[in-house]
């Protein structure tokens, strides 16, 4: 069993958690304006990656860029991992290869303080994408833990570069806002993106 084999009956089910849904857990975030380039890089990639309408199309094209800002605007106070291993525990099945990890430190060769996990929507489902998510937010939690990291919230995010659905794990809490947020309203999208990295 690996991270993508999670689905949220097995999640709920094997790493006891509490899940709650909740309506616009980040509702209180402020909207975050991106800059020039990004817009552009956008405004131009999109209609490409739709096209395409391929997961790795999207990948590229529409989520790295996004969250390249991200780390941009974080004067390098974080990272950005993509297609990484994350081998954290194989007898729970929390080990295999995480599409994006934001970590909260400077350092690129190695994860250090993972805070946020993105994962690509397979087949453009959401939903399908939630256990992997968890599994691998929970996997993060377990890290910070043992490498004695201050880091009490970590986020999740499931997207398929146009639609983005965000997720909170506190102790064996896991939120999943029922709000989702679209790539025509990026600013709100780069507000909990950062509000996330510096919780």
């Amino acid at each position: 069993m690996s991270y993508s084999d999670f689905t949220l009956e097995t999640v709920k089910k094997n790493l006891h958690l509490n899940i709650a849904t909740r309506d616009n857990i980040f509702a209180e975030v402020k909207p975050l304006s991106v800059s020039d380039y990004l817009q552009q890089t956008l405004d131009y990639n999109v209609p490409f990656a739709l096209a395409s309408n391929t997961e790795k199309s999207r990948s590229e094209m529409i989520i790295a860029p996004i969250l390249l800002e991200l780390t941009k605007n974080q004067s390098q106070e974080i990272s950005l991992f993509s297609g990484v291993e994350f081998n954290i525990d194989s007898s729970q099945g929390l080990s295999g290869n995480c599409d994006f990890i934001i970590s909260r430190s400077p350092e690129f060769l190695l994860i250090n303080a993972p805070v946020i996990i993105i994962v690509e929507a397979k087949k453009e489902n959401i939903k399908g994408g939630l256990g992997q998510c968890i599994a691998e937010m929970y996997a993060a939690k377990l890290f910070n833990e043992r490498e004695e990291n201050e880091i009490k919230e970590i986020y999740g995010v499931v997207t398929t570069g146009e639609i983005w659905k965000f997720l909170k794990l506190s102790d064996a809490k896991l939120q999943i806002d029922l709000a989702e947020y679209f790539l025509n309203d990026i600013a709100k999208i780069m507000g909990i993106l950062t509000s996330a990295v510096n919780s």
